[in-house]
């Protein structure tokens, strides 16, 4: 690592390394319906063949009860509920149970549904992680909405970008979520290194930004995938296209 100060480059996942929801045109080709319908099918039909069917309209509005509660634990309390969790709310606001294994199932099919077929890399993301790798320790910290940290390695290796980081920092994992301080300190203890070493990329202003500023890390607020609002950033620098990524952290580090 020589002499420079920034030793490590976190970066988000959704939107920063994967493109959200872009596995969506892939399952209409398939003749599979959107992952929110096909989600709330699941339910529907495990129920049935539990032999405990609901309306489908009280299955849906359950769903938009549970959905609306964890973003506002996400948000309000730094956690991500998983999967099992927020099935087992859902079902127990329908007075419903299921059988421990077709419990399991059903939270399986949740997780994995991401999986196959799979969502699209962000322009040049792959490229810029190969030349980074060496340069700089790399690593992930990322929320679980869905899919776990189990399946987001999954599509790193499905990628081949496994290979080039060193530390990883899952919501689910972790029991909190950005901008909590110690998805931040996680990356640190694990890699041996100071949090002010650190330089974190990601595409939510109050998560990734302000998340890793508050314990002495450095922001990149990226708008490669979205801009989710580059002109309020208060990041240290901005990222429009990964092919820049080196040049900025080269920048930073000089300052």
């Amino acid at each position: 690592m020589g002499t420079q100060k920034i030793q490590a480059i976190c970066f988000d996942l959704w939107d920063t390394v994967f493109i959200d929801d872009s596995d969506e045109p892939k399952r209409a080709q398939r003749n599979l319906p959107p992952k929110p319908i096909e989600r709330r099918n699941l339910v529907e039909c495990f129920l049935q063949e539990a032999g405990s069917p609901v309306a489908r309209h009280l299955i849906d509005i359950a769903y938009d009860t549970t959905d609306a509660a964890f973003y506002q634990v996400w948000y309000g309390q730094q956690l991500t509920w998983p999967v099992a969790e927020r099935l087992g709310v859902l079902l127990k606001g329908l007075n419903r149970e299921l059988p421990v294994d077709r419990f399991a199932e059903l939270v399986r099919l949740h997780e994995d549904m991401e999986l196959d077929p799979v969502p699209e890399l962000a322009p040049k993301i792959a490229e810029i992680l190969a030349q980074l790798h060496g340069q700089y320790r790399l690593a992930v910290v990322s929320d679980a909405i869905f899919t776990p940290g189990r399946g987001l390695r999954k599509l790193l290796a499905h990628y081949d970008l496994l290979q080039y980081f060193d530390a990883f920092a899952f919501s689910d994992e972790l029991a909190c979520s950005k901008p909590c301080a110690r998805m931040f300190e996680h990356i640190a203890e694990t890699l041996s290194i100071p949090l002010d070493s650190i330089v974190h990329i990601g595409d939510r202003e109050q998560k990734d930004v302000a998340g890793a500023q508050a314990v002495g890390a450095q922001a990149i607020f990226t708008t490669v995938v979205k801009d989710r609002g580059a002109e309020q950033t208060q990041a240290q620098a901005l990222c429009s296209d990964y092919l820049n990524l080196p040049a900025l952290v080269e920048k930073m580090d000089r300052t």
